[in-house]
């Protein structure tokens, strides 16, 4: 049974966030205002429902979906793209694939103890961030 990911986390580090925006082709400007960013995460995981937060000073950006269903998500204040998302569980990893322009695209959370992982992949760049549970 997979764990229920619900809190929130407080970012602790991250790396290879650079590579991964050049993967995506993020301008010079935002990348650097990206790199200086520390977000942090809250999670509701009831069921198989969740809104993943992710906050920082300069953006937030909530995502919200039921593991198993595909669907549109638009990553435009991201990086101006949409995408076709779905959400599943490999084990105790919540694994996200993003199907569009770039490929190879997607993300997975996981927890050791109170840590928090996610690794966010694009083309064949990895970046890894890791939080702590606070609440």
């Amino acid at each position: 049974m997979p764990p229920n990911l619900t809190g929130y986390y407080c970012f602790v580090s991250q790396k290879n966030m650079e590579d991964y925006l050049q993967a995506l082709n993020i301008n010079v400007a935002l990348r650097k205002i990206a790199l200086l960013l520390k977000p942090d995460k809250e999670i509701d995981h009831q069921g198989s429902h969740m809104t993943v937060k992710t906050l920082s000073t300069f953006r937030n950006y909530v995502l919200e979906f039921e593991v198993g269903v595909e669907f549109e998500e638009d990553l435009r204040m991201v990086d101006g793209r949409k995408c076709q998302t779905i959400v599943t569980w490999e084990e105790e990893q919540l694994v996200c694939v993003q199907k569009g322009e770039v490929p190879n695209r997607g993300w997975r959370h996981w927890l050791e103890g109170e840590t928090l992982y996610l690794e966010l992949t694009a083309r064949d760049a990895v970046c890894e961030q890791i939080f702590r549970k606070v609440k």
